[in-house]
């Protein structure tokens, strides 16, 4: 836990940088691929995720560790050729992860928030999900636990792993020649993102984009079909709580309306999507059947609004930080209290984004919260006094101007929904 975090605390502010730089060189090509709260939207879906896992919140059946002392054939020395297998295991099982995460109903709630945002650029690498806290596919490791990998080499791998995946979210480069052959590129990933009928569920690979070719899922992107990206059944809304858990509450409410006994049993395995009949035709749900005719979601909210926004997002990814530099110095109740303020914050501005009372109900729960906190620890923030003067007057001054502006902001100023045609409509980033 500990550990991660500390990675965290230099990787984040790496990722932000990146993300700044697409932006300016996106605004010099003239091209719009970040809208504001799409991005806020998407940033603070990475930061859940983050914290989610710091804290601990996943439930492991069958662990790494277990599977290596109970199959292990041989023990390989530990080598550089030791992390490459490693490495290469552990893309084969994300290739198989991923791909049953498209195509398997209950499944597909651990991953739609990956897909959610109808753009597509490196904040949206962020979207990661907090519904996936039990890990259920540990036996995909079995080839690695067979070779006697040890679990602390999946420990360095596997944050690698999954940090090498973030640059080829882009639209920004284009094809990479003969690396086209061997790793997963933008233009891959593009096609895995575009919900066009010709790209639909196809390259799931992570790192490499062999195992696509192998196992047939490949699909090159094609010069006369733009990707359109997001999921064929809108999220519409950018809070990130309700996009990690809307397919989940999908299915429940289809298992429980369904009036076929065996549908409310094979909903949950059935294909990515699939409804009981009687239950689609009584309650249809948005579904996109014509993608040049999509219509991306938005909401209108003052400069003021947005000003706010970017400063709510850049208070909490402060805080969170702030969690991770001190982590160790903290206890398990202590660290899950922190982190239910700020997953409490991140609903709140969110859900006020979509001009929604939820938010302001939400921002009421979280002055509750860390007015509690503050009261319980004697009018302190987790130490900060100690390592910034005044610090907790900072604290206590942002959650009630917090609290003020939501009131503000849904009374006087509330944003509105709306629905964008085509991307020169759509306000960049101010």
């Amino acid at each position: 836990m500990e550990a991660f975090a500390r990675v965290l605390n230099f990787a984040i502010p790496a990722f932000l940088i990146l993300i700044g730089i697409e932006y300016l060189f996106s605004r010099r090509a003239g091209r719009t691929v970040y809208r504001l709260f799409d991005a806020v939207s998407s940033l603070s879906s990475g930061m859940i995720n983050v914290i989610k896992d710091v804290v601990g919140l996943s439930v492991v059946i069958i662990s790494y560790g277990w599977l290596h002392s109970h199959v292990a054939l041989v023990e390989i020395k530990s080598t550089v050729l030791l992390y490459v297998i490693a490495f290469i295991g552990l893309d084969f099982a994300g290739y198989w992860i991923h791909r049953w995460s498209h195509v398997v109903n209950l499944f597909w709630n651990r991953h739609i928030i990956h897909h959610s945002s109808e753009e597509f650029n490196l904040s949206c690498a962020l979207r990661q999900s907090v519904s996936d806290i039990v890990a259920l596919f540990t036996f995909t490791y079995i080839p690695m636990a067979l070779l006697g990998v040890p679990p602390k080499v999946i420990g360095v791998v596997a944050p690698l792993h999954l940090f090498a995946q973030f640059w080829y979210h882009t639209r920004l480069i284009g094809r990479m020649g003969w690396l086209e052959h061997i790793i997963v590129t933008p233009s891959h990933h593009r096609v895995h993102h575009a919900i066009n009928p010709e790209y639909m569920d196809r390259n799931y690979g992570q790192i490499f984009i062999v195992w696509d070719k192998w196992f047939g899922t490949f699909q090159e992107e094609k010069t006369d079909v733009p990707p359109v990206y997001g999921v064929t059944r809108p999220v519409r809304t950018w809070n990130p709580w309700l996009i990690n858990y809307m397919h989940l509450w999908l299915l429940i409410q289809d298992a429980w309306r369904t009036t076929v006994w065996k549908n409310k049993v094979f909903i949950w395995f059935m294909p990515t999507g699939w409804r009981p009949a009687d239950v689609a035709s009584r309650y249809p749900v948005v579904t996109i059947t014509d993608v040049d005719q999509r219509l991306k979601y938005e909401t209108r909210g003052s400069a003021f609004f947005r000003i706010w926004m970017v400063c709510q997002l850049f208070i909490t990814l402060s805080l969170m930080l702030y969690l991770f530099s001190v982590i160790g110095e903290l206890n398990f109740n202590t660290i899950l209290l922190y982190g239910v303020f700020l997953f409490v914050t991140v609903f709140a501005y969110t859900s006020l984004m979509d001009g929604s009372v939820m938010g302001l109900v939400a921002e009421m729960i979280k002055f509750s919260v860390g007015a509690m906190i503050l009261w319980f620890q004697g009018g302190h923030w987790f130490g900060l006094n100690e390592r910034l003067s005044g610090g907790t007057y900072f604290v206590t001054l942002y959650l009630g101007l917090s609290l003020l502006l939501a009131i503000y902001f849904y009374f006087v100023d509330r944003p509105v929904p709306v629905t964008l045609e085509e991307d020169y409509l759509v306000p960049e980033i101010a």
